[in-house]
Formats: structure tokens, sequence, C-alpha cells
């Protein structure tokens, strides 16, 4: 048991910085559950929620004709942040959420952050208060900003912010400002910054759209064959399997071990950590890896990071590291589909999901075995 340990521990500990941070954990009150689906679904986001999403991004041009761009990754990025998507919320037919959210009062009090007082616009109609003012829905908007960019998209003749159509199309009218161009990642990200003025909130809400979108794409597997096909399948069949620290062998899902270095226990949980997944992948096609990440890095032909991630072929395995150049300072292993994604199992409290490869820190380079 001390060996398993000691291996688990050096497998797949996330650096600090990753998809999200310890103040949107806090913020959200979330675990980072955004284990990624079939069919270019998140399956983290209630299915309702998706479809909100995917409306207000189909009706936005109406409101803002010369905005491009728009997709629902961008709104499942910043719902993501804002509210966890409502989970834990029931979402009625017609999108109402109930029991509603609000955020802290804006009273200056310092409570959760805030320290400048903003005075009551709405009589409290929307925020449930008249002393203050609070943001509200799962796109926590101001009751002064939603009255300017809220929408009734599901013609009921209210446009409420506390239902996921008309919150989402409100979302997505105020990115689009006065008609962005959202693919362009410089007017993305003053786009993100209007929302909230904060690197770190930037940061976190940057790295959720690039794996929305990455599961939205989905890989190419067209022209793959043999061995390599083999991998990529295997690795792909086993979306949504949670993931398990020190988890997963050659024959499948396994229950892990405890601990992570943030005191997560696998011993629960049937699943896998990140060389768990390459170990069973790789397997399926006759190819026995050893059970760590800094370990399997020293199989096949290795992929110097200088090169960087264009240098990847898909069945590659994609290395991070906290120290990139020194291969016993990596900390983590993904299996590359190609398109500048990979199958990962990214750290305790995810599911196995198609990643963009820049979605970890630290990138190491590669090693080809196929």
């Amino acid at each position: 048991m001390v060996a398993l340990l000691m291996f688990a521990a050096v497998c797949c500990a996330a650096p600090v910085g990753n998809a999200i941070s310890a103040y949107v954990a806090l913020k959200t009150g979330a675990q980072d559950d955004g284990g990624i689906a079939e069919g270019g679904n998140a399956a983290d986001i209630p299915a309702r929620m998706l479809s909100a999403y995917k409306k207000a991004a189909q009706q936005v041009g109406k409101y803002v004709p010369k905005c491009q761009g728009m997709g629902w990754p961008i709104l499942a990025g910043i719902a993501k942040v804002e509210s966890n998507h409502a989970v834990g919320r029931n979402i009625a037919d017609n999108g109402d959420i109930r029991p509603k959210i609000y955020g802290v009062l804006l009273n200056g009090s310092g409570q959760g952050g805030n320290t400048t007082v903003f005075p009551d616009t709405d009589g409290g109609e929307w925020d449930g208060t008249a002393s203050g003012e609070r943001a509200v829905g799962p796109f926590q908007f101001l009751p002064s900003t939603w009255e300017s960019v809220g929408k009734d998209a599901g013609d009921d003749g209210v446009a409420d912010p506390h239902n996921a159509d008309d919150a989402a199309l409100g979302a997505a009218i105020y990115l689009c400002g006065g008609g962005r161009d959202l693919t362009k990642r410089s007017q993305l990200k003053a786009a993100i910054l209007q929302y909230n003025h904060s690197g770190e909130y930037l940061a976190n809400v940057l790295g959720w759209i690039d794996q929305y979108t990455a599961a939205a794409k989905g890989p190419d597997l067209q022209n793959l064959s043999g061995k390599v096909r083999t991998v990529i399948e295997a690795a792909l069949s086993q979306r949504g399997v949670p993931y398990s620290w020190g988890g997963g062998t050659a024959q499948g899902p396994s229950y892990g071990v405890c601990c992570s270095p943030s005191g997560k226990s696998g011993a629960s949980i049937k699943g896998f950590d990140c060389s768990g997944l390459t170990t069973y992948a790789y397997a399926q096609a006759g190819i026995s890896l050893p059970r760590t990440a800094a370990a399997q890095a020293g199989r096949g032909r290795r992929i110097p990071a200088s090169l960087g991630t264009g240098a990847l072929k898909p069945g590659d395995l994609v290395f991070y590291a906290y120290a990139p150049g020194r291969d016993s300072t990596i900390y983590h292993v993904g299996i590359y589909a190609g398109g500048g994604q990979m199958i990962n199992a990214a750290r305790p409290g995810t599911a196995v999901r198609l990643d963009s490869v820049n979605a970890m820190s630290g990138y190491a380079g590669g090693a080809r075995l196929l």
C-alpha cells in the first residue's frame, strides 16, 4: 500500500492555477465536476441549462446583429463560474429556477469580497430586498444591469433573470456589447472583463470556455486506423467515468486510494486517475505502460516541449510537469486526440473528458508509442 500511495502521489496532483481556483470553488460552492460527455454536451451542465445557452447563442443576433462568434461554450463558461449552472436548484420546463439564486448584499460590509455600497434600484423586485442591491440568477446580474439587457426569451411576457432562457439571452447580449467579434481572443477577453474586471476571473472563465469548446468540437477519428484508433476509442469510451485518485488498471476502472495532496480519497470511487486512464487505453492496443505519469514519459519516442503542441499526433501521450524539462517533476499525462484536444482524467472531482491541451499548466512534451 505504501508503494501504491507513492506512485499515486506523483501521477496527477494538479498544481495551483488550473481550470478552477480555490477562489472560484469558494465563490460558487462547487467542486470542479466538469466531465465531458458525447455530442458536444458537458456532463456537469443540467440539460435544461445547456438548452438555454444554445438557444441564447442562436437568438442574440436578433438583438445585436453585428455580434459574431457567440456560442454556448462562452455562456457556459460564465455560468459555471457565476452559479455552477444552477446545479442543485429545480429548473422547470419553462426555465424558471427555484430556489432563486441570490448573491451577497452589496452594502460594503466586506462579506463575499464586496467593499462598495450599491443602492437599491429595483425596490426588491428581482433581488428580494429594498435595502440594497445583490446579484441575481444563474448569471448573477445586478438589477440595474438587468434593466438594460434583460429580454423575454421565452415569450411569456416577462424578462426574468431567474429564468434560464431569459438570463442566458441577457448574458449573451451583454457580452456582445455593441457588436463584438468573439472569435477574436482579445475581444472575448474584453467581454469577460466587462462582466467582472478581474484577471483571476478572466483566467477561470477562459479555462471553462476552452474546455466546453473542446467538447463541442469533438475529435475527428475518420482518418485514424490501427492501434492509434484503438487507443483513442478506448479512452473516449470512458468519458463520464469519475476521477479516482490511484484508480484504473489495464482492465478498466477500479477503486483508488487515499489521498491526493488536497486530501481527496479515491478509495470509495471506481474510476481512473490520469495514468490509470492511459494504462487502460494503451492496454487495449496490446501495449503495457508503467503506472505513473513520470515513468510513462520514458516510453516510446520523446517529443520535446520546445517543438510545441503542434508536433503532437493522435495517440501520443501528453505530459505536464512542475518544472518542464525535468521529467522527474511530471505530474500529469493525457492522450492526444488531435485538433488541440486530449482525453483527460484531470483531477479529483472531475470525470474523464475531452480538454484542450492547454487546460493543464506546465506542458512538458509528449511520447509517441504508436
